[in-house]
């Protein structure tokens, strides 16, 4: 028999500070809920922050194709799916005037492993989550760099019992899902590993892709009172196009089965990724008898990422190459995280208070060559050689943060929260092309002060004020070119400010019976400014020429307020349902040096016209977003649920010219249990988007596409929706 009491004993510290049964006469033992190693602290009365949580086996039961698909159910986050399951993710309209590459202005951590890919988005495994929590405004206090909005802490499953699962899934466009899963726990230790694969052909063209994991996590118990966790993630993608379609007549000519854009013939810019990742990490954790826990985590995360861009336009004699597979650019990244962190807690009816420490050294290595023999016009008398590197340099980034948070109750009802983090960070480039060494430190201080008061045993208010910041780049730093004349086209800028983001919550969470069952509910008011924020002088991936040089600038500020509201019902009744809304408006408070290019840039006769955006409505950002699920229990084994998600009408570029129509989709699931002997069958069916509904997943347009001279609709980025899906799967335990 299991030693029940050596399985929980990690949990032990979690079950006294996240107790809520308290009364609002006395709080009695108050503790800290923060973490930045995984999220065993869930939130309780005293959380100073908006946050969400949702456990594993809700992303289980959904049978989801991404994570997006569960995302969408708590207020304030909007995701870009990438393809697949990969997405980027945004909080309170964030980063949503980029699309590229850029850091999202989400801290997104992973068994205690801060992750940033190459690509700027993010890959989760979906069938090795045991719980995602979501800390919304700016979380930099804890988080560190690029928390402007948030962050977003998964912790991944671990061995509970002795059994083992086959599942597999199939549906439209050729998607399948095969997952094995096995686990084993005793006295001393639980282990559990898992190996899966995701792969569709996708519904535009060269749209298909594969994902490959391996995950393992072992737990030995030293004692009753500690315990060492060590687990791996291996994973493997294939991707080809992000399916943009060029110009809004091509997106409603022919939506779903090809991926045409202006530049480069008809092909996307970049394609062919193929990405390995590969995560480590060793947790000690140990709780000591006077309320006290101690978790120690030190890890590895490898990132190697290979794709090519540039659609080649003119061969090596100037002839026009028209093949979608032509391309100029190999893009060889090498990324690796490494960390250490600590947090020691400690909690009583006083005071509750976390001391911890993160020290990061993470080495960050871009290298491009071309390809193929080319020209980049039909009559430039330059060839340029396959072969050739084009850029070849290392970053290496340290980080080096002690942080702190303490809770003191004020009264009976009241506990302040106080939190502060110092960052300091060392930025060191080599240049192996030129032989230049560049060299930049940045000092940076986050804070949260927040307040919980506690109306009663089951309804508080809360209210914080907490920042967030990025600091700039090698890349903004530094992009000018390495020997500056009077002609360059772009222009360094070492003193550039990190940005900064200062928030302001002002909300109330409870539970109150109605019709025999139990509602949960947070309601939040929030205001979020960014101030700083780093972009080119001359707007969004737009050249430089010589009137108007680049050069990364702090260019001004963005805004985002509005309303966060959602309600829960208890799932284990007959019926049951889950609301969330959001009232969103963002706009930019400063953004007066924006040029828009009109035309070739690469040609005579291309122009930049001059626009003050400050003002306008930050571009993929809708004011309305409302997600309603509504499940029926029809026995204790046989489940449908209903799934409706609204979003209004929203702008597609900074200069809000193009109007995107908001829509309404639904979504339906079925799922049934069967027990036979030792055996549990689970069998689902899924149908997204049941009425066919025709829309966009992502709009985007930033300059003249198709170099006619003219910013119109044919100049849009689109990525429409594959419309109706169906997916079905079984899995086996046993």
């Amino acid at each position: 028999m299991v030693n029940t009491r050596r399985i929980t004993h990690s949990l032990l510290l979690s079950a006294l500070l996240s107790s809520s049964g308290f009364a609002s006469e006395n709080l009695g033992i108050i503790g800290i809920d923060s973490t930045t190693i995984d999220d065993r602290f869930h939130p309780t009365r005293t959380e100073a922050s908006s946050t969400a949580t949702i456990d594993g086996q809700k992303v289980d039961e959904s049978h989801i194709e991404n994570l997006q698909q569960v995302l969408q159910a708590i207020p304030g986050i909007t995701t870009e799916i990438k393809s697949g399951d990969t997405l980027k993710i945004h909080i309170r309209g964030v980063e949503n005037q980029r699309y590229m590459g850029e850091k999202p202005g989400v801290a997104v951590v992973i068994d205690g492993v801060p992750v940033f890919e190459r690509t700027g988005s993010v890959n989760i495994d979906l069938d090795d989550i045991a719980s995602i929590k979501v800390i919304k405004g700016g979380a930099s206090y804890l988080f560190g760099d690029d928390a402007l909005a948030g962050a977003v802490i998964i912790t991944t499953k671990k061995g509970a019992t002795n059994k083992s699962m086959l599942a597999s899934e199939f549906g439209s466009f050729g998607y399948q899902k095969l997952l094995a899963e096995t686990s084993y726990a005793n006295d001393s230790l639980n282990a559990r590993l898992q190996i899966s694969e995701r792969k569709s052909d996708g519904y535009w063209a060269d749209s298909e892709y594969l994902s490959r994991y391996a995950n393992g996590k072992f737990q030995y118990y030293i004692d009753n009172t500690s315990d060492i966790t060590f687990g791996i993630e291996a994973s493997k993608r294939e991707k080809d196009t992000h399916g943009t379609v060029g110009g809004m007549t091509q997106a409603l000519e022919d939506p779903r089965s090809t991926s045409t854009g202006i530049d480069g013939g008809g092909r996307d810019f970049s394609r062919l990724y193929d990405v390995d990742l590969l995560k480590l990490f060793l947790t000690y954790a140990k709780d000591f008898g006077n309320n006290s826990n101690l978790l120690v985590n030190i890890y590895q995360y490898g990132d190697d990422t290979k794709f090519v861009s540039s659609p080649q336009k003119y061969s090596s004699t100037g002839a026009v190459v028209t093949s979608d597979d032509a391309y100029t650019t190999l893009n060889d990244y090498h990324q690796v995280q490494r960390g250490l962190k600590g947090e020691y807690r400690s909690s009583g009816e006083s005071l509750a208070y976390m001391l911890g420490a993160d020290i990061r050294n993470n080495v960050y290595e871009n290298k491009t060559s071309y390809l193929v023999d080319f020209k980049t016009s039909a009559f430039s008398p330059t060839v340029y050689s396959a072969g050739t590197i084009t850029g070849d340099n290392k970053t290496t980034e340290e980080v080096y943060a002690p942080y702190v948070e303490i809770k003191v109750p004020l009264n009976d009802a009241t506990t302040l929260t106080l939190n502060g983090r110092y960052d300091h960070i060392r930025l060191d480039n080599d240049d192996q092309l030129t032989d230049e060494s560049l060299q930049k430190n940045f000092d940076v201080y986050s804070h949260r002060l927040g307040l919980t008061y506690s109306l009663n045993d089951s309804m508080s208010l809360f209210m914080n004020r907490s920042t967030g910041f990025r600091a700039p780049s090698i890349e903004q730093l530094f992009v000018g070119d390495s020997s500056p004349t009077a002609t360059t086209k772009t222009l360094n800028n070492p003193d550039l400010n990190p940005e900064e983001s200062i928030n302001y919550d002002l909300g109330i969470r409870g539970t109150f019976p109605a019709m025999e069952n139990t509602l949960t509910y947070e309601a939040t008011l929030f205001w979020l400014d960014r101030k700083d924020f780093i972009m080119s002088s001359v707007g969004q991936y737009a050249s430089g020429t010589t009137t108007h040089p680049q050069q990364y600038q702090n260019i001004g500020g963005m805004r985002s307020k509005g309303f966060e509201f959602s309600l829960q019902s208890d799932t284990k009744k007959t019926f049951s349902f889950n609301l969330a809304y959001t009232y969103l408006d963002a706009y930019f408070t400063q953004y007066d040096n924006f040029y828009l290019g009109l035309g070739n840039p690469y040609a005579p006769g291309f122009t930049q016209v001059h626009y003050d955006l400050t003002g306008n409505t930050v571009p993929r950002t809708s004011a309305h977003t409302l997600n309603l699920t509504g499940n029926y229990n029809i026995t204790p084994s046989t489940l449908l649920s209903a799934e409706l998600t609204a979003k209004s009408s929203y702008y597609a570029d900074e200069l809000n010219q193009l109007e995107m129509p908001g829509y309404e989709v639904v979504n339906l699931l079925a799922k049934h249990t069967e027990k036979l002997g030792n055996y549990t069958f689970d069998l689902f069916a899924r149908i997204d988007n049941v009425f066919d509904k025709f829309y966009f997943n992502t709009a985007r347009a930033s300059n003249d596409r198709d170099y006619n001279h003219i910013f119109d609709q044919e100049d849009l980025s689109l990525t429409v929706n594959p419309g109706r899906v169906y997916t079905a799967g079984l899995s086996i335990k046993f």
